[in-house]
Protein backbone atom coordinates (compact mmCIF):
# COMPACT_ATOMS: atom_id res chain seq x y z
CA UNK A 1 0.00 0.00 0.00
CA UNK A 2 1.19 3.62 -0.95
CA UNK A 3 0.61 6.10 1.25
CA UNK A 4 0.46 10.10 -0.31
CA UNK A 5 0.10 13.53 0.93
CA UNK A 6 -0.35 16.96 -0.55
CA UNK A 7 -0.44 20.23 1.85
CA UNK A 8 -1.17 23.69 -0.03
CA UNK A 9 1.12 26.95 0.27
CA UNK A 10 0.02 29.85 1.72
CA UNK A 11 -0.16 33.60 1.16
CA UNK A 12 0.54 35.87 4.18
CA UNK A 13 -1.93 38.59 4.21
CA UNK A 14 -0.95 40.56 6.67
CA UNK A 15 0.65 40.31 10.31
CA UNK A 16 3.95 38.35 8.75
CA UNK A 17 6.81 38.19 11.23
CA UNK A 18 4.73 38.68 14.32
CA UNK A 19 4.41 34.67 15.01
CA UNK A 20 8.74 34.54 15.48
CA UNK A 21 9.67 34.62 19.11
CA UNK A 22 10.60 36.67 21.20
CA UNK A 23 7.88 39.33 19.74
CA UNK A 24 5.34 36.80 19.86
CA UNK A 25 6.02 35.38 23.29
CA UNK A 26 6.80 39.24 24.45
CA UNK A 27 3.25 40.66 22.91
CA UNK A 28 1.54 37.95 21.23
CA UNK A 29 1.21 37.60 17.01
CA UNK A 30 -1.50 37.89 15.03
CA UNK A 31 -1.44 37.16 11.01
CA UNK A 32 -4.13 36.83 8.64
CA UNK A 33 -3.57 34.34 5.86
CA UNK A 34 -5.19 32.00 2.98
CA UNK A 35 -3.87 28.81 1.18
CA UNK A 36 -3.81 28.70 -2.73
CA UNK A 37 -3.39 26.11 -5.20
CA UNK A 38 0.72 25.22 -4.81
CA UNK A 39 0.94 22.51 -2.86
CA UNK A 40 4.18 20.57 -1.31
CA UNK A 41 3.34 16.58 -2.03
CA UNK A 42 5.02 13.13 -0.83
CA UNK A 43 4.63 9.86 -1.75
CA UNK A 44 6.01 7.00 0.72
CA UNK A 45 6.16 3.58 -0.09
CA UNK A 46 7.04 1.14 2.73
CA UNK A 47 10.27 -1.58 1.78
CA UNK A 48 10.83 -4.99 3.24
CA UNK A 49 14.45 -4.53 2.21
CA UNK A 50 16.64 -2.38 4.78
CA UNK A 51 16.76 0.70 3.06
CA UNK A 52 16.00 4.45 3.22
CA UNK A 53 15.64 5.81 -0.31
CA UNK A 54 14.77 9.59 -0.81
CA UNK A 55 13.87 11.13 -3.78
CA UNK A 56 13.41 14.94 -4.18
CA UNK A 57 12.10 15.38 -7.82
CA UNK A 58 12.55 19.15 -7.71
CA UNK A 59 15.60 20.02 -6.53
CA UNK A 60 17.17 16.97 -8.26
CA UNK A 61 17.70 14.75 -5.25
CA UNK A 62 18.05 10.99 -4.74
CA UNK A 63 19.83 9.13 -2.59
CA UNK A 64 19.65 5.60 -0.76
CA UNK A 65 20.42 4.69 2.73
CA UNK A 66 21.30 1.11 3.81
CA UNK A 67 20.36 -0.50 7.05
CA UNK A 68 18.74 3.05 8.80
CA UNK A 69 18.08 3.12 12.15
CA UNK A 70 18.56 6.63 13.06
CA UNK A 71 20.48 9.38 10.11
CA UNK A 72 23.28 12.00 11.21
CA UNK A 73 21.94 15.05 10.23
CA UNK A 74 24.73 16.56 9.15
CA UNK A 75 24.43 20.01 6.99
CA UNK A 76 23.21 18.46 3.60
CA UNK A 77 19.84 19.66 1.57
CA UNK A 78 18.14 16.18 3.05
CA UNK A 79 18.35 17.82 6.74
CA UNK A 80 14.73 18.18 6.75
CA UNK A 81 12.99 15.12 5.94
CA UNK A 82 16.32 13.09 8.14
CA UNK A 83 15.35 15.25 11.33
CA UNK A 84 11.93 14.05 10.36
CA UNK A 85 12.60 10.64 10.41
CA UNK A 86 14.06 11.06 13.82
CA UNK A 87 11.76 12.66 15.73
CA UNK A 88 8.91 10.00 14.82
CA UNK A 89 11.00 7.09 15.70
CA UNK A 90 11.96 9.08 19.29
CA UNK A 91 8.75 10.80 19.67
CA UNK A 92 6.54 7.55 19.56
CA UNK A 93 8.75 5.27 20.11
CA UNK A 94 8.80 3.01 17.42
CA UNK A 95 11.59 0.47 17.89
CA UNK A 96 11.89 -1.28 14.52
CA UNK A 97 13.45 0.18 11.87
CA UNK A 98 11.35 2.05 9.63
CA UNK A 99 12.61 1.30 5.65
CA UNK A 100 10.65 2.83 2.77
CA UNK A 101 10.60 5.11 0.38
CA UNK A 102 10.01 8.86 0.21
CA UNK A 103 8.93 11.02 -3.00
CA UNK A 104 8.67 14.61 -2.67
CA UNK A 105 7.34 17.81 -4.43
CA UNK A 106 6.86 21.16 -4.12
CA UNK A 107 5.28 23.41 -6.25
CA UNK A 108 7.28 26.50 -5.44
CA UNK A 109 10.91 26.95 -5.00
CA UNK A 110 12.93 27.04 -1.66
CA UNK A 111 12.86 30.54 -0.08
CA UNK A 112 10.07 31.74 -2.86
CA UNK A 113 8.25 33.17 0.57
CA UNK A 114 5.08 30.57 0.39
CA UNK A 115 6.22 28.46 3.19
CA UNK A 116 7.41 25.72 0.38
CA UNK A 117 9.71 23.99 3.50
CA UNK A 118 7.56 23.81 6.59
CA UNK A 119 4.55 23.00 3.68
CA UNK A 120 6.62 20.23 2.92
CA UNK A 121 7.41 19.07 6.55
CA UNK A 122 3.44 19.28 7.16
CA UNK A 123 2.87 16.78 4.34
CA UNK A 124 5.53 14.31 5.27
CA UNK A 125 4.38 14.24 9.30
CA UNK A 126 1.13 13.64 7.83
CA UNK A 127 2.10 10.39 5.26
CA UNK A 128 3.75 8.98 8.39
CA UNK A 129 1.21 9.55 10.91
CA UNK A 130 -1.31 7.78 8.07
CA UNK A 131 1.30 4.86 7.57
CA UNK A 132 2.03 3.97 11.43
CA UNK A 133 -1.59 5.26 12.32
CA UNK A 134 0.06 7.92 15.11
CA UNK A 135 -2.79 9.50 16.96
CA UNK A 136 -2.47 13.30 15.58
CA UNK A 137 -5.11 16.10 14.98
CA UNK A 138 -4.46 19.32 13.42
CA UNK A 139 -2.99 20.93 15.82
CA UNK A 140 -0.92 18.21 17.21
CA UNK A 141 0.61 18.06 13.13
CA UNK A 142 1.40 21.52 13.16
CA UNK A 143 3.36 21.38 16.13
CA UNK A 144 5.46 18.66 15.74
CA UNK A 145 6.29 20.19 12.31
CA UNK A 146 7.36 23.47 14.15
CA UNK A 147 8.69 21.45 16.37
CA UNK A 148 11.04 19.85 14.07
CA UNK A 149 12.00 22.62 12.11
CA UNK A 150 12.56 24.98 15.32
CA UNK A 151 13.42 23.09 18.07
CA UNK A 152 15.17 19.57 16.04
CA UNK A 153 17.16 20.84 13.54
CA UNK A 154 17.49 24.94 15.08
CA UNK A 155 15.92 26.61 11.53
CA UNK A 156 14.92 29.85 12.12
CA UNK A 157 11.27 30.80 12.07
CA UNK A 158 7.44 31.23 13.13
CA UNK A 159 4.82 29.13 13.36
CA UNK A 160 2.06 30.10 10.46
CA UNK A 161 3.57 28.10 7.88
CA UNK A 162 2.84 24.76 9.76
CA UNK A 163 -0.49 26.08 11.02
CA UNK A 164 -1.70 27.10 7.20
CA UNK A 165 -1.05 24.14 5.70
CA UNK A 166 -2.44 21.79 8.27
CA UNK A 167 -6.03 23.40 8.71
CA UNK A 168 -6.34 25.32 5.13
CA UNK A 169 -8.48 28.22 3.94
CA UNK A 170 -8.42 31.81 5.39
CA UNK A 171 -7.35 31.77 9.19
CA UNK A 172 -7.05 34.64 11.38
CA UNK A 173 -4.37 32.83 14.09
CA UNK A 174 -3.35 34.23 17.34
CA UNK A 175 -0.02 33.45 18.82
CA UNK A 176 1.68 33.26 22.52
CA UNK A 177 3.67 31.83 24.61
CA UNK A 178 2.23 28.24 25.05
CA UNK A 179 -0.49 28.04 22.65
CA UNK A 180 -1.92 29.08 18.83
CA UNK A 181 -5.11 29.57 18.05
CA UNK A 182 -6.65 29.16 14.88
CA UNK A 183 -9.55 30.64 14.00
CA UNK A 184 -11.32 29.75 10.79
CA UNK A 185 -12.85 32.93 8.60
CA UNK A 186 -16.59 32.15 6.67
CA UNK A 187 -15.58 34.95 4.00
CA UNK A 188 -18.23 35.24 1.59
CA UNK A 189 -17.74 33.14 -2.07
CA UNK A 190 -18.32 36.31 -4.13
CA UNK A 191 -15.74 37.92 -1.73
CA UNK A 192 -12.91 35.42 -2.30
CA UNK A 193 -13.66 35.66 -6.36
CA UNK A 194 -13.30 39.37 -6.10
CA UNK A 195 -10.14 39.28 -4.22
CA UNK A 196 -8.32 36.34 -6.95
CA UNK A 197 -9.46 38.23 -9.41
CA UNK A 198 -7.55 41.87 -8.44
CA UNK A 199 -4.38 39.68 -6.89
CA UNK A 200 -1.15 39.54 -9.16
CA UNK A 201 1.72 37.35 -7.76
CA UNK A 202 5.20 38.07 -9.21
CA UNK A 203 8.26 35.63 -8.77
CA UNK A 204 11.19 37.22 -9.28
CA UNK A 205 12.78 34.28 -10.34
CA UNK A 206 16.02 35.15 -7.35
CA UNK A 207 14.92 32.66 -3.50
CA UNK A 208 16.28 34.07 -0.60
CA UNK A 209 17.59 32.64 2.94
CA UNK A 210 14.47 33.44 5.17
CA UNK A 211 16.64 32.58 8.57
CA UNK A 212 19.01 35.52 7.66
CA UNK A 213 16.06 37.97 7.60
CA UNK A 214 14.44 36.54 10.67
CA UNK A 215 17.90 36.27 12.56
CA UNK A 216 17.99 40.14 11.80
CA UNK A 217 14.46 40.73 13.34
CA UNK A 218 14.79 38.57 16.15
CA UNK A 219 18.11 40.28 17.07
CA UNK A 220 15.99 43.62 16.42
CA UNK A 221 13.71 42.43 18.89
CA UNK A 222 16.08 41.16 21.86
CA UNK A 223 17.94 44.83 21.24
CA UNK A 224 14.47 46.55 21.92
CA UNK A 225 15.44 48.30 18.58
CA UNK A 226 12.32 50.72 18.95
CA UNK A 227 11.96 51.42 14.83
CA UNK A 228 11.48 47.34 14.44
CA UNK A 229 8.86 46.52 17.79
CA UNK A 230 6.81 49.27 16.77
CA UNK A 231 6.50 48.34 13.34
CA UNK A 232 5.43 44.78 14.34
CA UNK A 233 2.90 46.80 16.35
CA UNK A 234 1.62 48.06 13.83
CA UNK A 235 1.68 45.23 11.64
CA UNK A 236 -0.22 43.38 13.94
CA UNK A 237 -2.52 45.82 14.14
CA UNK A 238 -2.86 45.56 10.12
CA UNK A 239 -4.01 41.62 10.36
CA UNK A 240 -6.97 42.78 12.42
CA UNK A 241 -7.62 45.66 10.12
CA UNK A 242 -7.74 43.20 6.90
CA UNK A 243 -10.07 40.74 8.82
CA UNK A 244 -12.30 42.94 9.47
CA UNK A 245 -12.42 44.69 5.96
CA UNK A 246 -11.89 40.55 4.25
CA UNK A 247 -15.07 39.59 6.27
CA UNK A 248 -17.57 42.90 5.40
CA UNK A 249 -16.32 42.56 2.30
CA UNK A 250 -14.88 45.97 2.14
CA UNK A 251 -12.00 44.66 -0.58
CA UNK A 252 -10.72 48.15 -1.73
CA UNK A 253 -9.17 48.81 1.95
CA UNK A 254 -7.04 45.72 1.19
CA UNK A 255 -4.96 47.26 -1.27
CA UNK A 256 -4.64 50.04 0.90
CA UNK A 257 -3.50 47.88 3.95
CA UNK A 258 -1.11 46.09 1.75
CA UNK A 259 0.60 48.68 1.62
CA UNK A 260 0.88 50.38 4.36
CA UNK A 261 1.93 47.39 6.10
CA UNK A 262 4.70 46.95 3.60
CA UNK A 263 6.48 49.68 4.66
CA UNK A 264 6.20 48.80 8.31
CA UNK A 265 7.47 45.58 7.66
CA UNK A 266 10.55 47.08 5.85
CA UNK A 267 11.31 48.73 9.34
CA UNK A 268 11.77 45.34 10.83
CA UNK A 269 15.25 44.69 9.15
CA UNK A 270 16.92 46.09 6.60
CA UNK A 271 17.34 42.95 4.73
CA UNK A 272 13.88 42.74 4.29
CA UNK A 273 13.73 45.07 1.32
CA UNK A 274 16.85 45.92 -1.31
CA UNK A 275 16.75 48.14 -4.63
CA UNK A 276 15.27 45.89 -7.27
CA UNK A 277 12.30 45.28 -5.10
CA UNK A 278 11.69 48.39 -4.17
CA UNK A 279 11.57 49.48 -8.42
CA UNK A 280 9.72 46.27 -8.97
CA UNK A 281 6.77 47.48 -6.27
CA UNK A 282 7.08 51.34 -7.44
CA UNK A 283 6.48 50.33 -11.12
CA UNK A 284 3.23 48.51 -9.88
CA UNK A 285 2.31 51.39 -7.63
CA UNK A 286 2.50 53.89 -10.91
CA UNK A 287 0.83 51.64 -13.10
CA UNK A 288 -2.26 51.22 -11.06
CA UNK A 289 -1.51 48.49 -8.06
CA UNK A 290 -2.81 50.12 -4.75
CA UNK A 291 -0.90 48.09 -2.66
CA UNK A 292 1.44 45.06 -2.20
CA UNK A 293 4.31 43.15 -0.70
CA UNK A 294 6.18 40.70 -0.49
CA UNK A 295 5.70 37.42 0.45
CA UNK A 296 6.97 35.58 3.52
CA UNK A 297 10.01 37.14 5.15
CA UNK A 298 10.91 39.14 2.05
CA UNK A 299 14.58 39.60 0.48
CA UNK A 300 13.30 37.64 -2.32
CA UNK A 301 11.20 34.94 -3.96
CA UNK A 302 7.58 35.91 -4.24
CA UNK A 303 5.70 39.28 -4.39
CA UNK A 304 2.02 40.18 -4.34
CA UNK A 305 -0.21 43.02 -5.49
CA UNK A 306 -3.79 43.87 -4.89
CA UNK A 307 -4.42 45.86 -8.44
CA UNK A 308 -7.24 48.11 -9.77
CA UNK A 309 -9.50 46.27 -12.14
CA UNK A 310 -8.84 48.08 -14.59
CA UNK A 311 -5.13 48.41 -14.34
CA UNK A 312 -4.56 44.72 -13.89
CA UNK A 313 -3.19 43.66 -17.74
CA UNK A 314 -1.70 46.82 -18.37
CA UNK A 315 0.12 46.17 -14.36
CA UNK A 316 0.90 42.45 -15.53
CA UNK A 317 2.83 43.83 -18.57
CA UNK A 318 4.88 46.02 -16.61
CA UNK A 319 5.89 43.81 -14.36
CA UNK A 320 6.79 41.30 -17.11
CA UNK A 321 9.10 43.67 -18.55
CA UNK A 322 11.00 43.07 -15.29
CA UNK A 323 12.06 39.65 -16.29
CA UNK A 324 10.04 37.84 -13.60
CA UNK A 325 7.05 35.63 -13.67
CA UNK A 326 3.29 36.98 -13.55
CA UNK A 327 1.04 34.32 -12.46
CA UNK A 328 -2.58 34.73 -10.82
CA UNK A 329 -3.77 34.32 -7.42
CA UNK A 330 -6.04 30.94 -7.15
CA UNK A 331 -6.82 30.28 -3.29
CA UNK A 332 -7.62 26.35 -1.91
CA UNK A 333 -9.96 25.88 1.22
CA UNK A 334 -8.47 22.80 2.79
CA UNK A 335 -5.57 21.62 4.60
CA UNK A 336 -3.04 18.68 4.26
CA UNK A 337 -5.14 15.77 3.31
CA UNK A 338 -3.42 11.92 3.05
CA UNK A 339 -5.00 8.79 1.34
CA UNK A 340 -3.75 5.08 0.02
CA UNK A 341 -3.46 3.99 -2.85
CA UNK A 342 -2.36 0.30 -4.54
CA UNK A 343 -1.23 2.48 -8.07
CA UNK A 344 2.66 3.20 -8.37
Amino acid sequence: MIIRSKAPLRLGLAGGGTDVSPYSDQFGGAILNATINKFAYATLIPLQEPQVVLKCYDIDQHHVYENVNYFDLGTDTLRLIKGIHNRIKREFKIELPLYYQLETYVDAPPGSGLGSSSTLVVAIVAAFAEWLGLPLGEYDIAQLAYSIEREDLGLSGGKQDQYAATFGGFNFMEFHTDRVVVNPLRIKEEYIHELEFSLLQYYTGTSRLSSKIIDAQVKNVNRGNSKSVEAMHALKGYAFSMKEALLRGKLEVIGELLHESWLSKKNMADEISNPVIDEIYEAARENGAIGGKMSGAGGGGYMMFYVRSNALYHVRNVLQQFGGQVERVSFYDKGVITWKTKST
